[in-house]
């Protein structure tokens, strides 16, 4: 049952919030991180995901714009302060433990943006969901790459793995109405 559209709204914009202040975090974290690894294709991929969080705290910052709201203040200097105390702990953290939780929170992305998209569409803002969805896959593909990166490693006998995604398919899956609506728009 979808809420009210003003509910809808109401918690989109907090959802981008915590998205917006969590990619400022995760920038910051992924800057110490990648000076952390010895293997350059490692830092090389840690640098790229950087630059995607990044691109996805501005794009969020857009959509947050759109909805004549901001981020909190707040959160932010929070958020801040956390990205950068992980960066720094990355350094001094040895291999597993910086990508164990590289991994596990890229899983909780995912959802935060498949949250979103729900939002949206709930709030009749299908124009988002697009945008909202590739941010989806695009942490799909972090994730993946942290799980990679620590399968097969000894402190998985202490940390459990935690639980695969869905295919990454799947997050347009529930989605059909919108893409072709979004196409025949481009196309009218």
């Amino acid at each position: 049952m979808a809420l009210h559209s003003s509910d809808s709204r109401a918690r989109l914009i907090g959802v981008l919030r915590s998205a917006c202040s969590g990619e400022l975090a995760a920038g910051y974290a992924y800057r110490g991180h990648g000076k952390s690894v010895s293997s350059s294709e490692v830092r090389e991929r840690i640098r790229i995901i950087e630059g995607e969080e990044w691109h996805h705290r501005t794009l969020v910052q857009g959509l947050l714009a759109e909805l004549g709201a901001a981020p909190s203040s707040t959160r932010e200097a929070l958020f801040w302060l956390i990205g950068k105390t992980i960066g720094t702990f990355c350094r001094v953290g040895g291999f597993f433990i910086p990508m164990y939780g590289a991994g596990l929170l890229e899983q909780s992305n995912i959802r935060e943006y498949e949250e979103a998209a729900v939002l949206a569409r709930d709030a009749g803002l299908t124009g988002m969901i697009d945008c909202l969805l590739t941010m989806a896959e695009v942490e799909w593909e972090h994730e993946r790459f942290f799980r990679e990166q620590i399968v097969g490693h000894w402190m998985l006998r202490i940390f459990p793995l935690w639980k695969a995604p869905p295919p990454k398919e799947t997050i347009r899956a529930s989605y059909p109405r919108e893409a072709a609506a979004v196409t025949l728009a481009a196309i009218g």
